[in-house]
């Protein structure tokens, strides 16, 4: 199958099967349309292929049957099929890129850059609302927050519905959710669990996120409640790479307060040689951290909330 079949059809529908959506690429897909007239919602996952906390999600929303729903919901679980089967980290194999930072794409471009095209120019601008799943790849660890296209306040919305307590208001070029808003369509981009570690509870975390945004758009009438009433901690977030290669030792943990100046870790050699000190540019908090011992130079080491 070369397309997707249409999302909207005025009948109470499940679809299932695989697509092709550019050479060499075969990926899954679903469209559970139903009885009601509603929104379509997005929801990708395996951008990153080994954040599997946020792939098991997406497949247990396949289950999801016509009649509990208004409108359609679509969901591609697995965006980046052969990075799945290898347990990469980050990359496309094909093409060794990150998917996620080559949006709007290339129509030309490698295997991973057609595929940000063909989602940019054939998927998003049918949709209404878009989530793009994320957990924490097998190299990092994360405290769970949102992000959302920062000059998008239909985004800003969707995030206070998803209920994490940390949004990041993005503005960076090449990701899936501001290429989708380039587009017009509000999004998303949850990210839940961490190590590539998936268990009841943060698949659960997430599953309860994505019917709270499929309350908020009107596609279901009901949804559970957040796990906290205190208002949504909207930040920036500074990231600080690798300057060499090495051993990298965090001097900080999750959630951690930090101050301007503070050591946020270290990069040593095999002989505990201190190659590079990282030191923090901004107060803050932290929302991510890489935890492998080794780091690559220009790996990000750390994601630092910065209060908006």
């Amino acid at each position: 199958m070369a397309s997707l079949p249409v999302f909207k059809t005025g009948q109470s529908r499940t679809k299932f099967g695989y697509i092709k959506p550019v050479q060499d690429l075969e990926i899954p897909f679903a469209i559970i349309e139903g009885a009601q007239s509603g929104p379509t919602l997005l929801i990708t996952a395996g951008v990153h292929a080994s954040e599997f906390c946020s792939i098991e999600a997406a497949v247990r929303m396949i289950q999801t049957k016509p009649e509990e729903i208004k409108g359609t919901l679509v969901i591609l679980p697995i965006l980046n099929v052969e990075g799945f089967s290898k347990r990469s980290i980050y990359i496309m194999p094909q093409d060794g890129k990150n998917l996620n930072r080559m949006f709007p794409g290339n129509p030309d471009g490698t295997l991973g850059e057609r595929l940000a095209h063909w989602l940019v120019s054939e998927v998003y601008p049918k949709v209404d609302a878009y989530m793009d799943l994320h957990g924490g790849d097998l190299d990092e660890s994360l405290a769970p927050f949102t992000i959302f296209p920062g000059a998008c306040e239909k985004s800003k919305a969707m995030a206070e519905a998803f209920g994490l307590p940390v949004a990041v208001a993005s503005a960076r070029p090449g990701n899936s959710i501001n290429g989708a808003y380039g587009v017009g369509v509000p999004s998303i981009l949850p990210e839940i669990s961490g190590n590539g570690l998936w268990n009841e509870t943060t698949v659960g975390m997430m599953l309860d996120g994505i019917r709270r945004v499929m309350k908020h758009i009107g596609m279901i009438n009901e949804a559970p409640k957040p796990a906290t009433d205190e208002p949504m901690k909207v930040c920036t977030m500074w990231v600080p790479t690798a300057p060499v290669s090495g051993l990298w030792y965090s001097n900080k943990e999750l959630s951690e307060t930090i101050s301007n100046g503070d050591l946020l870790g270290e990069i040593r050699n095999v002989f505990g040689e201190t190659l590079a000190r990282i030191t923090s540019e901004n107060d803050g908090f932290i929302l991510y951290r890489m935890s492998s011992l080794s780091v690559n130079e220009g790996e990000a080491l750390l994601g630092v909330g910065v209060q908006a």
